[in-house]
């Protein structure tokens, strides 16, 4: 037996999957216990614990409480909606390199969370709700571009470049119109968790738990989509219904996340590529692997982004990107 087919067989091993998972949790896990230990007010490992299950008065429980966990919360589920929506993309298209800021999703809810931001800041609370009715219509226009006779990958993918550069052409007029007003938008265009805080996390819980609970249900199916769609037809899967399925679910995670957190980009190339290198293409465990890897992901890129130049914190958008340009061009490379 060649070494590809014992790499082939070893993804296969339902305890090779397992051990990856457990440790993907495990890397969950000490990425959220990281970023709420250390900070510019440092608090050892053993006081975070006890501060986490016996609330206290105190300056420590207060960091803890109102800043850092609702943080570390909020990056984990904006990590698992994007993750999870690159991993959808990915298998509905057909391209390793499919991403929500690829196909325009991502695009469509920044320009409707500028336009906000810049020229209408005194409905700042609002952000979150234009920005995710963004997305929705830049995928609606995605759809609507892209059929003919049915959806192809080809033109979703086609579609999605054309309408992400006329939503990236709408944001630059916006700024330039709008120069004087432009500071409120930086970071949201950069993506940031800086002053995130329970509200953020309490909106986006729900899409998180229906997304994932969905994909998880319908990952048979997706099994069958990235088998070609004339052998799935000629399984009885409807492909069309399905990519469409498919790919608003994905807008609805990306669009969650965007109006959470602003323009965070590469999450959703670079996890669900690596999780599909370490267990294959079996969506029944490259869901949950993207999940939790997009989660230890986000978590310890933005407490990086916070500490690296403490007190002066960068937003996670640029770690991210500096992690995922690389990883780009290798995929070119491939």
């Amino acid at each position: 037996m060649s070494g590809m087919e014992n790499k082939r067989s070893l993804k296969d091993q339902p305890s090779y999957r397992a051990a990856v998972l457990l440790i993907l949790l495990a890397l969950c896990v000490f990425a959220f216990l990281l970023g709420n230990v250390i900070g510019t007010m440092k608090i050892p490992f053993g006081q975070v614990i006890d501060l986490l299950f016996h609330p206290q008065d105190t300056p420590e429980w207060k960091t803890i409480w109102n800043i850092r966990l609702p943080r570390m919360i909020l990056a984990g589920l904006v990590g698992i909606n994007l993750a999870m929506s690159g991993a959808i993309l990915q298998g509905v298209m057909s391209n390793p390199l499919a991403d929500p800021s690829i196909i325009g999703i991502s695009s469509g809810a920044g320009l409707f969370g500028i336009f906000i931001l810049v020229v209408l800041p005194q409905y700042q609370s609002l952000v979150p709700f234009f920005a995710f009715v963004g997305a929705m219509i830049a995928a609606i226009i995605i759809y609507s571009l892209a059929w003919k006779g049915g959806i192809h990958p080809t033109r979703i993918i086609l579609a999605g470049v054309a309408v992400s550069a006329l939503f990236n052409a709408g944001i630059s007029g916006t700024l330039v119109f709008f120069s004087d007003r432009v500071h409120g938008a930086l970071t949201f265009m950069n993506g940031s968790l800086s002053a995130r805080s329970w509200g953020e996390v309490q909106m986006i819980l729900p899409y998180t738990i229906v997304g994932l609970f969905l994909a998880l249900l319908f990952s048979r199916q997706m099994n069958i989509l990235i088998l070609g769609d004339d052998v799935a037809r000629g399984l009885g899967l409807n492909v069309e219904l399905t990519r469409m399925g498919f790919t608003a679910l994905a807008a609805l995670l990306a669009a969650s996340a965007v109006s959470a957190v602003g323009l965070l980009g590469f999450v959703g190339l670079i996890v669900p590529h690596s999780i599909r290198l370490l267990m294959g293409n079996d969506y029944k465990v490259l869901f949950p692997g993207s999940a939790l890897l997009g989660a230890a992901l986000v978590m310890l890129s933005d407490t990086f982004a916070r500490t690296i130049f403490s007190p002066v914190e960068i937003p996670v958008g640029i770690v991210m990107a500096v992690l995922g340009v690389p990883f780009f061009l290798y995929l070119l490379r491939r």
